[in-house]
């Protein structure tokens, strides 16, 4: 498969189905919980818009059950690989233990760009210590979210197996990684390998995850997302 960064739209397109329903509870003026996530294009929310983004249709979500959520503090840019993200964490967060949530979910560039899988655990290591750092609770307070298979999207579609097999190696080292940490993995990529028979399911891009997608995810992770919050 061709290598090249996974940079193709600066653009954000509305994509969605009559299907999706994103709550817009209002943010509270005093909130009593926070949430960092750590990541890539899919976190950041490749063209969707803000509000289509998991994280903050998390956030959302949890507000609907009663906990007055803060806006989530998002630290992931599009192409960005384990290196960038550390780099990230460094430039715009301090040493404090400063929310309540973390979450983790980083790789797709290093397999895209054809880095170490080797190199790839070593800087996840890293960024699991960091993300634990930020925790105020540790470990408890921090979650990973598998790497999506974008093998099943239009454009990935010609390389499917490859990229299956390789997105598959990927996640079976966060998932190790998440493990040592005592930190919970949570598998989404089943989701995003029904893409080819939904194409309600990528955005405009022919690439990325839609607000549709992104709600599925935060549909199969807010139950256990919950339970690390006191009530």
């Amino acid at each position: 498969m061709k290598k090249i960064y996974l940079v193709f739209f600066s653009f954000i397109l509305f994509s969605c189905s009559s299907t999706l329903d994103v709550r817009n509870n209002q943010e509270p003026e005093n909130p009593d919980f926070t949430y960092l996530a750590l990541g890539d294009s899919y976190t950041i929310g490749e063209s969707v818009v803000e509000t289509q983004r998991w994280p903050v249709q998390l956030a959302e979500q949890l507000r609907a059950r009663g906990y007055k959520m803060a806006p989530p503090k998002i630290i992931a840019k599009t192409g960005w690989t384990t290196a960038d993200l550390l780099r990230g964490i460094d430039n715009e967060l301090d040493v404090q233990r400063d929310f309540d949530l973390v979450s983790i979910l980083i790789g797709v560039n290093n397999q895209y760009q054809g880095k170490l899988i080797t190199e790839y655990e070593e800087e996840l290591r890293t960024i699991f210590r960091k993300a634990i750092n930020h925790s105020k609770t540790r470990e408890k307070g921090v979650f990973a979210v598998s790497i999506p298979d974008y093998g099943y999207t239009p454009f990935g579609a010609e390389n499917q197996e490859e990229i299956s097999a390789e997105i598959d190696r990927f996640n079976e080292v966060f998932k190790r990684v998440a493990a040592e940490f005592n930190v919970p993995f949570y598998n989404i990529t089943p989701i995003s390998r029904e893409a080819d028979e939904n194409p309600e399911l990528v955005a405009s891009d022919g690439l990325h995850p839609s607000g549709l997608m992104y709600k599925y995810w935060v549909d199969q992770i807010v139950n256990q997302v919950a339970e690390k919050l006191p009530q």
